[in-house]
């Protein structure tokens, strides 16, 4: 019950325009309203995303408590849909869309555009060398499945599709699809 107390708090207490268009465009699809947001939580209809942006604002805009409950929300959220967005340090704008919530790992330091898709067994994150590492990731961006993006500071531009298992570590420009090009080997047994 306190933690509903300290989510109506901040609720009540700090601006939430850009919250209401994020649930507006990605949970509701309609236009905003409270009646609508309560409605769909109660169903229970894809509310990872309603209450990751719920935590990515109460950490960042919350008192201490309220931030202790955004980063207590956030390792729930971890364990019952598989996936893992940081909060404290995360920044995506309105459009995001989880294709299939599933081993999905976005470290923090991440400042991510509109409209970005992103799909299963995707992580994205630096390779731990630099301390202050950026990631920056333009507007509609969609990556496929199984994708691992590693590197410190990179930069994906606006526009760019990334295909399905692919590895990227180096910065991509606007306008590009880019893919890592598979092969298979096929050998027959010997009897």
């Amino acid at each position: 019950m306190i933690k509903y107390f300290h989510i109506i708090k901040f609720l009540m207490t700090h601006d939430l325009n850009f919250l209401k268009e994020c649930w507006e465009i990605e949970f509701i699809k309609s236009e905003f309203s409270w009646i609508k947001l309560i409605k769909k939580i109660r169903k229970m209809e894809n509310t990872y995303i309603a209450w990751w942006r719920l935590c990515n604002e109460m950490s960042k805009y919350g008192n201490k408590k309220q931030k202790k409950l955004a980063n207590k929300i956030n390792r729930r959220l971890t364990k019952e849909y598989s996936v893992e967005i940081g909060i404290e340090r995360t920044f995506i704008d309105k459009g995001l869309l989880i294709c299939h919530y599933s081993s999905i790992i976005l470290y923090d330091n991440i400042k991510i555009g509109k409209n970005f898709t992103i799909r299963q067994n995707t992580t994205i994150g630096s390779t731990g060398k630099l301390k202050d590492s950026f990631f920056v990731i333009g507007d509609n961006v969609n990556i496929g499945a199984s994708t691992t993006i590693v590197s410190d500071n990179l930069k994906i531009g606006n526009n760019v599709t990334i295909g399905a298992m692919s590895f990227i570590n180096k910065d991509i420009p606007d306008n590009c699809t880019v893919y890592t090009e598979k092969s298979n080997i096929i050998k027959i047994k010997a009897h």
